[in-house]
């Protein structure tokens, strides 16, 4: 019993900070919205919402980052490997760059390319550039602040990243209230304010990297920083990853642009029942990324009794979490869009299409679960795979075939979605299941785990180092 509850704590010490630091996100863009939507021309808030869109899809996709590192870093905290945990850092933080590096040099090309795929009014397209021209040169500290973000979770360590995003975000607060009200700046003082914040937050987090490096281990040597084994994993995982990420960017996407051709009441009441499955992500995220770090950490130590304690206990808290938002949604669903919006245009659809948010948490709590899982088993391909089969086979065509359903046929195309995707990867993890409990019966058998069944892939010798 005592071990069983410490599982129960353990968890929840790493995923409440995750929780946390990830509604501080959209707080911000509350922020921001009521700085610009309190000047005296609606185009600023509309200039810094269409910048602001291209940037979410920018540095999202490249969240392969956070997710990567902190995979990697769970197996080789789990080895006790300090020097490879050293080495993973170096070489996530050198693709940061190298990535960033490439967007600051191809700024024009893709603001020419966002801008005409937008399509916006001329006055608003030429605020929103003067945001987007500012806001491009804090991808460096963004793309590395991921890997920063990544190898403390990897560590077992939430409390560091809770830190770096708060601090980040409340330093983006402050500056977006000093720029735009006191220095009467408008898009430019919100997209300053996020550069210098966004480089504060890196400063700080270089600053506790600094602290908590792992000692004792041998001198990290570029021998092997380039290990093409190591190299190649990394590679190889971050683009899986991508591919994944760009496909979720995509249904999303295609959902809100479908939804109008509705109307502006419908895409309207489409953009507030999204906030009930953003802010239900945010919950389960938390304890995916737990997951992520513990499941990792077992399987680099090969401790079976760590990681089937990991997946129940994740698993359990995540049926509640879920459950316990279909519940608030059921009963106080229509209080929320009534707090969210006074347009009764908006509310009357809104109201119409709640049902299918009541149902999208206890369908879609697997696949965020096993998200997490999976990146802490370092099993990108199959995400990969699960998220393409599900769009190519499950969400387009649903959405195809039920368009004389109007807006429902949308959000049971997206729901159909959600739930093969979870499906798929429950299928995924009985078929890897075998050759894991394989590498914990005979760790070191270096031949157990794939010959049993094909390429599960954990990147880390079986033997403990």
């Amino acid at each position: 019993m005592k071990n069983y509850t410490f599982n129960h704590r353990q968890v929840w010490q790493l995923a409440l900070p995750m929780i946390i630091a990830n509604i501080s996100t959209p707080l911000l863009g509350l922020v921001d919205t009521a700085v610009m939507g309190h000047l005296d021309n609606a185009n600023f808030l509309a200039a810094v919402a269409i910048a602001g869109l291209i940037f979410n899809f920018l540095f999202w996709g490249f969240g392969f980052l956070r997710m990567g590192t902190s995979g990697l870093c769970a197996q080789a905290f789990g080895a006790n490997d300090s020097l490879e945990l050293k080495a993973i850092l170096v070489r996530a933080i050198f693709l940061a760059i190298c990535i960033s590096s490439l967007i600051l040099l191809c700024q024009q090309p893709i603001a020419s390319f966002s801008f005409y795929l937008i399509n916006s009014h001329e006055n608003i397209e030429f605020l929103a550039q003067q945001y987007f021209y500012i806001r491009i040169w804090s991808a460096p500290a963004t793309l590395c602040q991921y890997v920063i973000l990544g190898w403390f979770l990897g560590r077992q360590n939430t409390k560091v990243p809770l830190l770096i995003v708060i601090t980040t975000n409340l330093c983006n607060i402050g500056l977006d209230l000093l720029f735009v009200t006191h220095y009467n700046m408008n898009t430019e003082g919100v997209a300053l304010a996020s550069v210098l914040a966004e480089y504060i937050g890196l400063v700080l987090g270089v600053i506790l990297l600094i602290r908590n490096l792992p000692h004792g281990s041998r001198p990290l040597s570029l021998s092997t920083l380039l290990q093409l084994d190591k190299v190649r994993v990394m590679l190889s995982m971050n683009s899986h990853l991508f591919i994944r990420t760009l496909c979720l960017i995509f249904t999303f996407s295609f959902f809100t642009v479908q939804g109008e051709k509705f109307g502006s009441a419908i895409l309207a009441a489409n953009a507030v029942l999204m906030n009930f499955q953003t802010f239900m992500a945010y919950a389960l995220d938390g304890l995916a990324h737990a997951a992520e770090a513990l499941i990792g950490r077992a399987l680099g130590a090969k401790n079976k009794n760590l990681y089937l304690r990991t997946l129940r206990t994740t698993g359990l808290w995540s049926l509640l979490i879920a459950l316990l938002f279909t519940l608030l949604y059921s009963y106080a669903g229509k209080s929320i869009i009534d707090s969210l919006t006074r347009l009764t245009e908006v509310r009357s659809p809104a109201y119409e299409y709640l049902p299918w948010l009541i149902a999208l948490p206890l369908i879609s709590f697997v696949s965020f679960l096993l998200d997490g899982a999976f990146i802490g088993a370092t099993l990108s391909r199959q995400m990969r795979d699960g998220i393409l089969l599900s769009l190519f086979m499950i969400f387009l065509p649903a959405w195809y075939y039920t368009q004389d359903l109007g807006n429902h046929g949308l959000w049971l195309a997206l729901t159909l979605f959600m739930l093969f995707r979870s499906l798929i990867m429950v299928g995924y993890y009985l078929y890897y299941k075998r050759s894991i409990f394989l590498a914990f019966h005979y760790p070191d058998d270096p031949t157990s785990i794939f010959q049993k069944r094909p390429e599960p892939n954990f990147n880390l010798p079986l033997k403990p180092s």
